[in-house]
């Protein structure tokens, strides 16, 4: 009796997105940063361990192009050079009066985490739609159920971090469970040739 093709694992697709990561210290540093409103406001907290600033999501992927998304991802990294950066601060999407996400911004002033995205954008273009939204690089830290404001909750909060390298991105595979993802990295992509 033939097998369903459903059942297969390898006919089914595989959720994935391209990252850079967060060293665990600047992640520490956060975690204590926003501490204090992690009482004060209800939502569905980000474990530190999964930071990171998504350049790409890809989402379901069928794992006959995970080796195309592979060579792209190694194409982009080659092409660029590696930099530093830092997290600036707390905000939120849409807006701190309408917050539905929290997050902490990364200092981009020169564009190079916007470049990587866009290079992978481009990239993928011929089988992943490209993202209509403007990138703004930053890391999830929480989501809430409804919209809520939160300036008032966010005002006092230092999250300046030290500068850190960008020197390669990596491409995770998403598991999704409870209570938070979890993310298997596939491959690492240095950056500069």
């Amino acid at each position: 009796m033939a097998r369903d093709r459903a059942s297969r694992p390898e006919a089914k697709p595989l959720r994935l997105f391209a990252a850079v990561d967060v060293p665990e210290d600047v992640c520490a540093h956060l975690a204590e940063a926003v501490a204090p409103v992690r009482e004060t406001l209800a939502a569905r907290w980000t474990p530190p361990e999964n930071w990171h600033v998504t350049l790409k999501f890809l989402g379901r992927t069928w794992p006959r192009l995970l080796d195309w998304v592979i060579e792209r991802c190694e194409e982009v990294g080659a092409g660029a050079e590696p930099f530093e950066t830092s997290i600036e601060g707390i905000g939120a999407f849409p807006s701190t009066r309408r917050a539905r996400v929290l997050w902490a911004g990364l200092e981009d002033g020169q564009g190079r985490l916007g470049a990587l995205a866009s290079a992978l954008d481009e990239a993928m273009s011929e089988e992943f739609e490209p993202e209509k939204r403007a990138f703004t690089p930053h890391l999830t830290v929480a989501r809430f159920q409804s919209q809520i404001a939160v300036q008032e909750a966010i005002e006092g909060i230092e999250a300046r971090s030290r500068a850190f390298p960008v020197d390669r991105l990596v491409l995770y595979r998403s598991h999704l469970q409870r209570p938070a993802p979890r993310y298997e990295q596939l491959r690492e992509f240095p950056l500069g040739d």
